[in-house]
């Protein structure tokens, strides 16, 4: 049979009409499948806008606190149990309900934004022991200045929430988390230093805030060290978290006797430390030791950690080293400090914080009874210096909280400040 004839015969079967008529449907819509498919992604790709927040990012607590304020037709919430400190000093506790995991729908700005957030829990932090999640932003347009504009709002809103407040930070891994609850800012003016010392110490870290380009204009590396001694109870931290509160900045408390603290960790932490904060370091003194009076003495303590000084001193002026940073060391024995450790480019302002001047008595006694007037002071730092022994601030505020409301009862019991001891 010749092959024309043969073709033409297929065209006569029912059977072959029938399977290449559905191989036909068949792959109409497999196109029609695919077609459909590339059109979706090219118009999310070309005409839709997706932000993604993981959970490791700052910004995804500010995130999901705006989204509880503006997503008011979310119904599908999760609690947050947090503790907040009111003016009066009580810390009372607060529910927040934020977005549970899932997908949820609002608008901002004649926009609808799809927001889907995701627990991955099959993945889960070393450090915290909860699982990873992530926020993913989507809505229709290619503009990014939408999601810039809400990002900048939550932080706004978290900001508000830290007004008038010091937030402490620690180490917790490689990263700084919040330290209990922000604390209520401490006046300056509540921790009374000699004549003079207050005034001088913010006006230099005033001056260093105000003028980077100086810095960079001389090449000289931006950043500060400072460091208060004395003995212990005369203000130092007192003063440290005062300053902090003045200046508007966080406070990270870093110890570097912890087990886990290391040469690198300490370079990623002061490297990463939050912004617009006061890095402090307590009792330097208990973490390393002048080598020449570790020689002498083998048995004196040099703290337990795998840091080594030689670590601590590239962290704080290492070729490494992070700028733009602030670092307070305190000390109750500067004789055990290294003469590495506190030399200029490390340290570069060092004051001592002593036992109470006659100013300072005379000062936290009008601050605490000011009706005593500047008699009162005078007469109060007359009776303490007829015992002949030194008194620091925190020995004075102990008496004066004995006796909140009677300054007679303070200047008739000064015994009571040397009693503790």
């Amino acid at each position: 049979m010749p092959l024309s004839d043969y073709i033409s015969s297929l065209g006569d079967n029912p059977y072959f009409g029938a399977g290449f008529g559905l191989f036909g449907v068949g792959f109409a819509a497999s196109v029609l499948r695919k077609s459909g498919q590339f059109g979706l992604i090219w118009f999310k790709r070309n005409c839709m806008i997706t932000l993604e927040i993981p959970n490791r990012d700052k910004s995804y607590h500010w995130l999901l606190n705006w989204i509880t304020v503006h997503g008011t037709r979310t119904h599908h919430v999760s609690v947050e149990t947090t503790f907040k400190q009111s003016e009066t000093g009580r810390v009372y506790t607060k529910f927040d309900l934020i977005p549970s995991p899932g997908i949820h729908l609002f608008r901002y700005k004649n926009n609808v934004i799809r927001v889907e957030r995701s627990v991955e829990k099959s993945a889960v932090s070393l450090q915290t022991g909860k699982p990873y999640e992530s926020v993913t932003m989507t809505a229709l347009g290619i503009n990014k200045t939408m999601f810039l504009d809400i990002l900048e709002e939550a932080r706004a809103l978290a900001l508000v929430s830290e007004e008038g407040r010091t937030v402490m930070y620690t180490p917790m891994g490689a990263d700084w988390v919040p330290f209990g609850y922000p604390r209520r800012k401490r006046p300056i003016e509540s921790v009374v230093l000699d004549k003079g010392v207050s005034e001088k110490m913010l006006n230099d870290i005033k001056e260093f805030i105000q003028n980077p380009k100086w810095y960079y204009d001389r090449g000289i590396p931006y950043r500060r060290g400072y460091l208060l001694y004395g003995p212990p109870g005369c203000g130092k931290s007192s003063y440290i978290t005062a300053l902090a509160g003045q200046l508007d900045y966080s406070i990270c408390l870093m110890n570097l006797n912890d087990r886990g603290m290391s040469d690198d960790r300490l370079n990623h932490l002061l490297t990463t430390a939050p912004e617009q904060s006061i890095i402090l370091l307590e009792d330097i003194d208990a973490a390393f030791l002048n080598r020449d009076l570790a020689k002498e003495n083998p048995t004196m303590y040099q703290g337990m950690g795998r840091l080594t000084l030689s670590g601590l001193l590239n962290a704080l002026d290492g070729v490494a080293s992070a700028e733009a940073r602030i670092i307070f060391m305190t000390t109750n024995y500067i004789e055990r400090l290294d003469a590495a450790l506190i030399r200029p480019g490390r340290v570069d302002v060092k004051e001592m914080i002593g036992y109470a001047t006659d100013f300072q008595l005379e000062k936290m006694f009008t601050r605490f009874y000011p009706e005593g007037g500047e008699e009162g002071g005078k007469k109060f730092c007359a009776l303490v210096r007829q015992h002949n022994k030194p008194v620091t601030a925190a020995q004075i505020q102990g008496l004066f909280l004995q006796h909140k409301d009677n300054p007679e009862g303070a200047l008739t019991n000064i015994e009571l400040l040397w009693k503790s001891l």
